[in-house]
């Protein structure tokens, strides 16, 4: 049976503040359970129906579950349509950015990215990709936004994603770094480099101002077409392509 307490603990995780507070995210989604169970990440507690039991497999001692009614369910849920499974997961500390860990491969870099399933995309896309780190700018959205964590599928559960400012990071690194923007060179043209960064901006305002002068080199994506522009999922997935199949060659 779940509690008044429990109910308004697990619904205002929704909220980045009381995530903080609380130092617990949602991840919710069979798949995506299974995959925080199996990672680094500590599971706090788990919450399932009766007919979602069998499919999350052995649950270590460590965790604490909870069986409950379809209705019960209903009240924590995030989504609408349900799998059954919902996991409370502590929060991991922000770990410094190491500028040795970003040698000699590619890393991603967000600039106020505000749409949770772009975000999730892109770290879904990274993990594809291969790329371990994803170094986002203070603006942009929290990563345990539970829109976030659904939209990873549980690649969430491997990719590092820090949070800082990123004018002052890129001022004190060396690492070549490729900016998308419209006014670039051809991605397909672009001499990359062994390492680097990947700078993708703002859906509607792209990369700010303050950024673009730090900028080493700058790459498009050339349109054949008459659309405005290209979702920023979609650009990273273009450019972690182009990357690593210059690498393959």
């Amino acid at each position: 049976m779940l509690s008044k307490a429990q109910i308004s603990l697990i619904t205002s995780l929704q909220n980045k503040k009381y995530r903080k507070q609380h130092g617990l995210f949602i991840v919710e989604g069979i798949k995506s359970v299974k995959e925080f169970i199996s990672s680094s990440y500590q599971v706090e507690s788990i919450f399932y129906t009766d007919d979602a039991n069998t499919k999350v497999g052995k649950i270590s001692h460590n965790i604490k579950s909870h069986e409950l009614t379809e209705a019960e369910f209903q009240k924590i849920s995030t989504l609408k349509s349900p799998q059954g499974v919902l996991a409370l997961v502590k929060l991991p500390k922000q770990q410094q950015v190491e500028v040795s860990d970003l040698r000699n491969c590619y890393n991603i870099v967000l600039d106020d990215v505000q749409d949770p399933g772009n975000l999730g995309t892109i770290i879904r896309t990274a993990e594809w990709f291969g790329i371990k780190h994803i170094i986002c700018s203070i603006g942009t959205v929290d990563a345990y936004n539970p829109k976030v964590v659904q939209a990873t599928m549980g690649s969430l559960a491997r990719i590092q994603v820090h949070y800082i400012d990123l004018h002052e990071f890129i001022s004190s690194t060396d690492l070549p770094v490729y900016g998308a923007l419209l006014n670039g060179q051809s991605i397909y043209q672009t001499e990359w480099s062994t390492e680097g960064l990947i700078v993708m901006g703002n859906e509607g305002n792209g990369i700010s101002e303050e950024i673009i002068t730090l900028i080493d080199q700058a790459v498009t994506i050339p349109r054949i077409g008459q659309a405005e522009s290209l979702n920023v999922a979609v650009a990273t997935t273009i450019f972690c392509s182009e990357i690593v199949r210059r690498q393959l060659v």
